[in-house]
C-alpha cells in the first residue's frame, strides 16, 4: 500500500497543531505517531513506559528530524500519574486527544482506587482525562478521537455489575470497558458546540493485545492473523481517519474498515449497538463514577 498517497487524498497538514495520543508505544499507537510526525503535527506521548517512549522518539526524530515530541509520563493504573499528566495538558493547546490506550487479557487486579484494572485503564482514566481536558479542547475547537473495537458488542452493559466482575471471560470483560468508552463519549459529545468527537476502530489486527494465547498455539494463530487481517500500520489509518471526518452528533458513529469491520479501507458508518435507554444508563453510571473521582483529594 502506497501509504502516503493514501495520507495526501485523505488527511490534510496538522503543522502547529497538538496531538496528545495514550497509548503510544503499542502496535497501533507508534504507526499512529509514525503518521501524524508524516504530517507535521507535535507529539505528546502519554504513556506509562519512559523507556519505550524515549526510544520511540529518538526513532521518530531520526526519520523526522524537525519533528516536535514530548512525554508525559501517564500511568493509567495511578490516579495520581493521571491528575499529574491533566495538570500539564492543560497548560498547552492541545488540538486532537487521541484516546488509544488499552489492555486485554491481562491478570485481573483491584487498583488502589478500588477498580477493576481492566475497566480503570481502557474506560476510567481515559474518561476522567477527556472531562477535564474539555474546557482546552472547546477554547482550540478541539477534537477526541477515541479507539473503540468490534468487541464492544461482544455483550451488553449491566447497570448492577458495571465493571464486569462477575464475569471471566476476557473478550467480555475488555469489550464491556470498550462499550463504556464508546456510549459514554457518544453522550458526552452529543450537544457539544465547540469541540467534537469521532469513534474509530481498528479491526482485526496483530499486536501485543493479540499476542496473548497459549504458546502452543499461539504462533500459529499469530500467522493466521497476518495472513488474514491487514498489519497494525494499514489498521491504524482507521484512526487516523477519524480525525478528518465529521461524525454526526445525533446518529452514533465510527470509522473502520469498509467491509465486515474488518477489511477494507477506513469508512464513516453508523453504529447500532446500543438502544439509547442503555446508552443513558451507561452514561448515568459512569457520570457517577467521574464523580467520585474528583472527590478524591
Amino acid at each position: 500500500m502506497n501509504y502516503k498517497k493514501w495520507l495526501s487524498k485523505n488527511t490534510k497538514e496538522l503543522s502547529g497543531k497538538i496531538v496528545a495520543i495514550t497509548g503510544s508505544t503499542g502496535g497501533l499507537g507508534r504507526n499512529i505517531c509514525q503518521f501524524l510526525c508524516e504530517l507535521n503535527a507535535e507529539l505528546v506521548l502519554l504513556d506509562r513506559n519512559e523507556d519505550k517512549s524515549a526510544a520511540q522518539i529518538a526513532e521518530l526524530t531520526a526519520l523526522y528530524p524537525n519533528a516536535k515530541i514530548s512525554f508525559i509520563k501517564t500511568d493509567l493504573l495511578n490516579f495520581d500519574s493521571v491528575k499529574m499528566a491533566f495538570e500539564k495538558l492543560k497548560s498547552m493547546q492541545i488540538s486532537y486527544l487521541i484516546l488509544n490506550a488499552g489492555i486485554y487479557n491481562v491478570k485481573r487486579e483491584k487498583t488502589s482506587l478500588g477498580y477493576d484494572n481492566i475497566f480503570q485503564v481502557n474506560f476510567l482514566m481515559q474518561y476522567y482525562i477527556t472531562k477535564e481536558l474539555l474546557p482546552t479542547l472547546r477554547a482550540t475547537n478541539g477534537k477526541v478521537i477515541a479507539t473503540s473495537s468490534i468487541a464492544h458488542n461482544y455483550s451488553k452493559s449491566d447497570a448492577a455489575d458495571i465493571q464486569f466482575l462477575n464475569r471471566k471471560k476476557s473478550s467480555k470483560v475488555y469489550g464491556n470497558s470498550k462499550r463504556y468508552l464508546t456510549y459514554v463519549l457518544f453522550k458526552l459529545f452529543e450537544n457539544e458546540s465547540c469541540a467534537s468527537l469521532t469513534l474509530a476502530h481498528p479491526g482485526i489486527t496483530l499486536t501485543n493485545m493479540t499476542n496473548h494465547y497459549p504458546k502452543a498455539i499461539n504462533w500459529l494463530i499469530k500467522i493466521g492473523i497476518k495472513l488474514i487481517f491487514p498489519p497494525a500500520k494499514k489498521a491504524s489509518l482507521n484512526i487516523i481517519k477519524a480525525m478528518f471526518v465529521n461524525a454526526s452528533k445525533t446518529n452514533s458513529q465510527w470509522v473502520g474498515p469498509a467491509v465486515f469491520n474488518i477489511w477494507g479501507k477506513p469508512k464513516l458508518k453508523n453504529l447500532k449497538t446500543a438502544t439509547k435507554d442503555e446508552a443513558q444508563s451507561i452514561f448515568i453510571s459512569a457520570e457517577a463514577e467521574y464523580k467520585k473521582l474528583l472527590k478524591i483529594l
